[in-house]
């Protein structure tokens, strides 16, 4: 402010607007912001009755600050050299001229530099939900402040589970940072601190931690298995947890502790150590090593069934006739529990009937009197609730000849080919015999007979002899006649027959009406 003789100030700043910031051990400089003139007193005072230094005609500097402290002699300006933090305070200017007095004060900060910050955490080892952090970042320097970030991103304290505090000192500073129930998130970083004044900052070393955790999430993979497994199959059971560090885990039967191989246990194991045979409970335990903490899966159950192997169909061996033999056939396994039996004939399903009649356990039929109709494949099906395997057996029943029946056409043209036909039904296949106005045709065999041209002397009766080498059994057909002609006469053809009557309709039509017309043109003389 600027004061009259009177004793009023009005208001008018003659120094910098305050607080000045200067580095420990830099000079300080401390313009006038007005004009001096020459005759001007100037005398700078620090915290009010501490004098520096006075100007008049001469310069005065007080003794304790001589070496350090100058005042211009053209502008007023003061120079202090080599602050030191005691420098820190209120530096007053008093200006008398021929007018009044001038006064006006300022405060300067010596500050000094940001260095050392360093994050110190407490405990070594973390257990998430068990254990409270804390984060001491100190640092060396005056006037700071501390900012946390994780990830870069600022934390902040929200009383409760976060906290930050503060302690400030004239060279040294620290910030603490505490965390309780940590969570596993938490210090993954990286957390830096950073302390600043108003002359720099610096930054902490990033910084990290691990936090121990788990086990949770114990899942025991197949969840859901089916009710039986194959014996010595690479049926596995696995268990998986979510844990730091790495669960460990512990095999259960019914409660019981068996042998596994940690995560996994192979049905090998299972097998080996006597279990599988009944259905039971089977689950994992998982531990941690650092948290003490051990979880068990859900439980699974079930059983081990050994597969079907070996299986083998069997039946009669010896020569099967129709209406005379007897035969029966045994499905059977070498290994595992069969619980169902199925038998199928040609691909369709056997039933027991008073004609197959089933065992009481379905693993063998029985048929007393064979038929013909009972040739075909046979087919038997074991299965349990691990396996199914099939065998199959050929039945063959010899029966026949029957129903020989000798087929062809009635006429054939001379040079033309012809084929007679022996239809007969036998098993196995019978031996033909051709014969032509009953005499044995040689070097024919065969059910076809095949005429490559047929000549007059082809025309007459023919007839087969068929006969079954097993059954023993001989069947003649009865004769069909076959005529070779010069020409074969077909008749007329449909649109011949079909012109001619349409022609006869339009003639007796025609003589009709001639014959009401020529009566009615001759005269009928009356009888009377």
């Amino acid at each position: 402010c600027f004061c009259l003789p009177t004793g009023c100030c009005v208001g008018n700043d003659i120094l910098p607007e305050g607080p000045l910031y200067v580095g420990l051990g830099e000079d300080l400089v401390v313009n006038i912001l007005y004009k001096k003139a020459p005759g001007d007193i100037v005398v700078w005072n620090f915290n009010d009755d501490n004098n520096i230094a006075t100007l008049r005609a001469n310069l005065t500097v007080n003794q304790a600050y001589k070496g350090r402290a100058s005042v211009d002699t053209t502008n007023g300006f003061l120079t202090v050299k080599a602050l030191t933090l005691k420098d820190s305070g209120d530096y007053s200017l008093t200006i008398l001229t021929d007018t009044g007095t001038l006064a006006g004060g300022v405060t300067v900060q010596v500050l000094a530099p940001v260095s050392n910050v360093v994050i110190n955490a407490e405990p070594a080892e973390v257990i998430e939900y068990n254990d409270t952090v804390a984060l001491n970042c100190t640092a060396k320097g005056s006037g700071l402040t501390f900012t946390w970030t994780n990830n870069s991103n600022n934390i902040v304290s929200d009383g409760k589970r976060v906290t930050v505090t503060h302690s400030l000192t004239q060279e040294s500073s620290s910030s603490k940072l505490t965390i309780s129930g940590v969570l596993r998130y938490d210090l993954v970083g990286p957390i830096v601190c950073k302390a600043q004044n108003k002359l720099g900052q610096a930054s902490s070393v990033p910084f990290n931690r691990t936090v121990y955790y788990g086990p949770e999430d114990v899942i025991l993979k197949p969840s859901a298995p089916s009710e039986y497994v194959p014996s010595k199959s690479n049926f596995t059971l696995t268990c998986s947890a979510s844990s730091n560090p790495s669960a460990t885990f512990t095999w259960f039967h019914n409660e019981k502790q068996i042998t596994g191989t940690d995560p996994v246990l192979t049905l090998k194991a299972i097998e080996e150590q006597g279990y599988g045979k009944t259905a039971g409970n089977y689950k994992c335990v998982a531990q941690n090593a650092k948290t003490k903490r051990a979880v068990s899966s859900a439980p699974i159950k079930f059983s081990v069934m050994e597969p079907i192997s070996g299986i083998k169909i069997t039946g009669p061996s010896g020569t099967l006739l129709a209406d005379n033999s007897s035969a029966s056939l045994s499905c059977q396994a070498e290994a595992g529990n069969v619980t169902s039996v199925v038998w199928l004939k040609d691909g369709k399903t056997l039933s027991n009937t008073s004609h197959v009649i089933f065992s009481s356990d379905s693993s063998s039929i029985s048929i007393t009197t064979l038929k013909k109709e009972d040739n075909g494949m046979y087919k038997c099906q074991l299965s349990n609730s691990v396996s199914q395997l099939e065998a199959q057996y050929s039945m063959v029943v010899n029966y026949g000849p029957d129903s020989a029946e000798v087929k062809a056409v009635s006429q054939v043209e001379v040079d033309k080919p012809v084929t007679v036909t022996c239809a007969v039904l036998s098993v196995p296949p019978a031996n033909i015999t051709w014969m032509l106005n009953g005499s044995v045709i040689p070097g024919q065999a065969k059910k076809d007979l095949v005429i490559e041209k047929a000549t007059y002397k082809d025309s007459g009766s023919y007839t087969c002899e068929a006969k079954n080498s097993i059954t023993g059994k001989t069947i003649t057909s009865s004769p069909v006649v076959v005529t070779v002609k010069e020409e074969i006469d077909e008749g007329l053809s449909d649109g011949a027959i079909a012109g001619i009557v349409i022609a006869c309709l339009v003639a007796v039509g025609v003589a009709i009406a001639l014959f009401f017309y020529c009566r009615a043109k001759v005269p009928v003389s009356s009888p009377y």
